[in-house]
């Protein structure tokens, strides 16, 4: 019988509802272009491309949760560098005890119903 869920699609919608407190966390380490935030989440393993990424930035920019600059550069066109208001670091300390609290709990549950 074959299954009506498709899991690479199950597994880009978990993906994406982490998306958000990733970059918070990449930006918490200072200001970042899209190309190094990008770089980082594929170094962690979350695969991103730009046209995921981008509207991500406008909405938490929008939402006063990112501020932004241009920079000149030497390689290329100006870089708009994003940094988190102190209203982002708020979003991301809320993001990080709920991804705290769920990770517990799935994990408690995949342990007590560990198939036999």
């Amino acid at each position: 019988m074959k299954s009506n869920i498709n899991t690479e699609n199950t597994q880009s919608q978990m993906r994406k509802g982490v998306l958000e407190l990733c970059t918070l966390s990449v930006l918490a380490n200072g200001e970042a272009y899209p190309t190094e935030i990008i770089e980082q989440l594929k170094e962690s393993k979350m695969v991103v491309v730009e046209g995921t990424l981008y509207p991500l930035l406008t909405r938490l920019k929008n939402a006063n949760y990112l501020t932004y600059h241009w920079e000149e550069s030497t390689s290329g066109p100006p870089r708009k560098y994003y940094r988190l208001t102190e209203q982002g670091e708020k979003l991301l300390n809320e993001l990080e005890h709920t991804w705290d609290e769920m990770v517990q709990a799935v994990n408690k549950l995949l342990k007590s119903n560990k198939r036999k």
